[in-house]
């Protein structure tokens, strides 16, 4: 599903130049659930923008169901994001005046694809994610973790290639946190849903299936969520 190879990432600020990804070399297979640990600067949210088309490598190459996206033009990245990829960010990112019905349903509503099959889904999506009865309610009024159960349903409405998430319960306490990674897995059991999750939060990182650690902009360990002594590993990764 996702192919990154040699990929490296360099920012400059007038002579001095920063290289934030260093040859990194990943695999991550269909209905896949991953999670990109790190300290601080590691690289991993710049790993995250970069295989989700919102900025270009410096080198290398990233292949998302055996299209190149970094060789595209920005009109080409642009569409392919809208139609093959889904984000959740941290701060949810919804139009504050809109109903949860109206959010849910925009990237239809930007593709022309507001079909009254496609509202039906949304209405599904809206239950799936335990917002029943608040189709109506404006995005402002929600709390906190409805309005990522929101930003979710959102990501999964045109049925993305790959649901990207960026920090997705940093803003959320413990019990929040655990209803909306609940859902993630939820759509990827049900679903087979390839999920790409960047998080510092061990407890995340504990639902995926596949736990990548960062390090200085190199992948430093890989390890299963299976592996009986994972938690110690991340213990020590992250001391």
């Amino acid at each position: 599903m996702i192919k990154v190879s040699d990929l490296t990432k360099e920012f400059s600020q007038g002579q001095e130049r920063t290289q934030v990804l260093k040859g990194i070399d990943l695999n991550i297979e269909e209905g896949e659930f991953v999670a990109i640990m790190g300290p601080s600067g590691s690289g991993k949210s710049t790993l995250l923008q970069l295989l989700g088309g919102l900025d270009v490598p410096t080198s290398g190459n990233i292949q998302i169901n055996n299209e190149c996206i970094n060789k595209m033009k920005e009109k080409e990245r642009t569409i392919f994001r809208r139609k093959k990829l889904g984000f959740v960010f941290q701060n949810y990112q919804l139009l504050p005046t809109l109903t949860v019905e109206e959010n849910i349903a925009f990237p239809l509503h930007a593709d022309g694809k507001l079909t009254n099959e496609n509202s039906k889904m949304v209405q599904e999506l809206i239950c799936s994610v335990g917002l029943k009865g608040l189709n109506q309610k404006r995005a402002n009024l929600l709390s906190g973790g409805q309005q990522q159960r929101v930003a979710i349903a959102r990501a999964l409405v045109n049925n993305p290639t790959v649901l990207l998430a960026d920090e997705p319960t940093g803003n959320l306490d413990r019990a929040k946190a655990e209803e909306i990674l609940s859902l993630f897995l939820k759509f990827h059991r049900e679903n087979k849903q390839t999920i790409v999750m960047v998080t510092h939060d061990i407890f995340a990182a504990g639902f995926a299936d596949r736990i990548i650690l960062f390090r200085d902009g190199v992948i430093d360990q890989v390890i299963s969520r299976k592996d009986s002594d994972y938690a110690k590993y991340l213990a020590n990764f992250m001391a």
